[in-house]
């Protein structure tokens, strides 16, 4: 009996600068967790409001995963110091969660990360986020001492060790 249900592949490909689809999604899904969740912040108006400028051209990257021309969800990875890198900025279109988006940007953000030499990723995030949580320590993350930060959401710092 054939199948109803139509298995779609998730591509997982670098952001285009100056492509306007990528560029409203980084914003909308971004802001979308972000404001469902808690308040949105100084660092968040900048990296959303000027990607390119403030994560590309300071030697960062972006993902984006897409199911044909829709963008299911975004992951940057930003150039910190002696060698780590932070994922910033993950988020997930609310009716794509469950489908495996989020391990797909993971895994395309960690191989980015060992490709470029890094010693580590590290992340911040929050506890409330459980699904996010779940996600990161199933990709190898672990829990480390939360250092002073920029974010007032910020309960949990998360490091992979490469």
């Amino acid at each position: 009996m054939p199948s109803n249900t139509t298995q779609t592949t998730i591509r997982v490909v670098p952001y285009v600068p100056g492509d306007p689809t990528h560029r409203s999604a980084f914003r909308a899904l971004n802001m979308a967790w972000i404001e469902e969740y808690f308040a949105v912040e100084g660092r968040d108006r900048i990296e959303l409001d000027d990607p390119e400028r403030h994560i590309l051209a300071t030697g960062g990257h972006i993902f984006v995963a897409e199911d044909g021309t829709t963008v299911l969800g975004v992951v940057a990875l930003i150039p910190e110091h002696d060698g780590a890198w932070e994922l910033v900025k993950m988020a997930v279109a609310r009716e794509a969660r469950g489908r495996g988006v989020g391990r797909a940007l993971g895994e395309a953000m960690i191989a980015k990360a060992r490709s470029l030499g890094a010693s580590r990723v590290e992340l911040l995030s929050n506890t409330v986020l459980t699904p996010a949580i779940s996600l990161y320590r199933a990709l190898g993350f672990v829990q480390v001492p939360l250092p002073a930060t920029d974010y007032a959401r910020a309960n949990i710092k998360m490091v992979l060790t490469l």
